[in-house]
């Protein structure tokens, strides 16, 4: 379902509502594992997988665009190179119901390269801040940049100053830092995600010389301690891969970054409340694995997760899985949980 009509608008400039956010992440960040990271987090920025300007004018927008109510705040990510398109697309962006328009100017991989996406628009700093200027006059709401420190050979500090310096001026005030260069050639996406180091160094390096900018770090990043130690440096972090393969790591933030009260739910308890939207969706014709895979390591290093991911594996993915597949997972974890409770009252007896 689109918002088109009822989203409330976020102002840009360092508000903190980018404090901590979720990266957006290729065939993992759709909006089924958005809406289990909301339950998990009130306040987790959520960001889309990368949709390209072409998708949005030509394809299914519905299919791209659409998202549940309850995901605010949440931002869209683009691809694209020209500034007339991006422009069009933002604004539809915004008339959907976004929060933000997020620019991907950090994805290395080949097919993005040969149509001027990703990581390879660092090295045109010029058509960047045009596509920036472009969507800003276009749009009320955020536009905002995520890049790496550099590319290939260009990775200089003075390389990255002056991309951040150009953009800015072009109207961007929020940048999304991946604080590793990207190889164009020789590495795949996974390699650029692992082989070039982190320079946390460099994103702070940002913050100090525009300190008026909102900058958000990203990359390799992995607790709440490390986030809470780079948010004495930056205004936001952004976490990737550890927070979908390890989705009840988000159960903290609210209470750790955002002086909430420590959560009152269990995993088992937001395990049922999932049932309940993948039961919604499934009456709508959505398969369940689509929504269920996002789910399977919701009880990592818990008793009985190892047990709830096999079951889900081997059973959500068949065509004829219903909801009750879900139900029976739970019901698992549910069974080793009551179980440990009973030994342990044994053992105090």
């Amino acid at each position: 379902m689109s918002t088109k009509s009822s989203t409330k608008r976020i102002n840009s400039g360092i508000s903190g509502l980018r404090r901590f956010s979720v990266a957006p992440m290729m065939d993992w960040t759709d909006r089924h594992y958005r809406y289990l990271a909301r339950l998990l987090s009130r306040h987790t920025y959520l960001y889309t997988e990368m949709v390209t300007t072409g998708a949005i004018i030509h394809g299914d927008r519905n299919r791209f665009l659409d998202f549940n109510a309850e995901e605010h705040p949440i931002a869209v990510q683009l691809g694209g190179s020209n500034p007339d398109e991006l422009k069009e697309c933002a604004k539809i962006c915004e008339d959907w119901g976004y929060d933000e328009i997020n620019l991907n100017v950090g994805c290395p991989s080949d097919r993005v390269q040969n149509n001027m996406i990703g990581a390879c628009l660092m090295g045109y700093p010029e058509r960047v801040a045009e596509c920036v200027a472009a969507m800003c006059s276009a749009v009320s709401i955020p536009v905002t940049v995520k890049h790496r420190i550099g590319i290939d050979d260009q990775d200089s500090e003075e390389f990255l100053l002056n991309f951040v310096r150009t953009v800015k001026a072009a109207g961007c005030s929020t940048f999304i830092i991946h604080a590793r260069k990207a190889i164009l050639k020789g590495l795949s996406p996974k390699e650029n995600r692992e082989i070039p180091p982190l320079i946390y160094p460099r994103a702070y390096l940002i913050k100090q010389t525009f300190p008026e900018l909102e900058i958000i770090i990203n990359g390799g990043i992995k607790t709440m301690d490390e986030s809470e130690s780079h948010l004495q440096e930056v205004d936001g972090v952004m976490i990737g891969r550890e927070a979908y393969q390890r989705p009840w790591m988000l159960a903290d933030v609210d209470h750790r970054l955002f002086h909430c009260p420590p959560p009152s739910f269990s995993a088992t308890d937001i395990g049922y409340q999932f049932l309940e939207y993948i039961e919604r969706n499934y009456q709508n014709g959505v398969a369940v694995w689509h929504m269920a895979r996002h789910a399977l390591g919701l009880f990592h290093g818990q008793k009985g997760g190892k047990q709830f991911r096999r079951y889900l594996s081997e059973n959500a993915i068949k065509r004829t899985a219903s909801p009750t597949v879900f139900r029976d997972a739970l019901d698992i974890v549910s069974s080793y949980k009551q179980s440990n409770s009973l030994n342990t009252a044994s053992e105090a007896v």
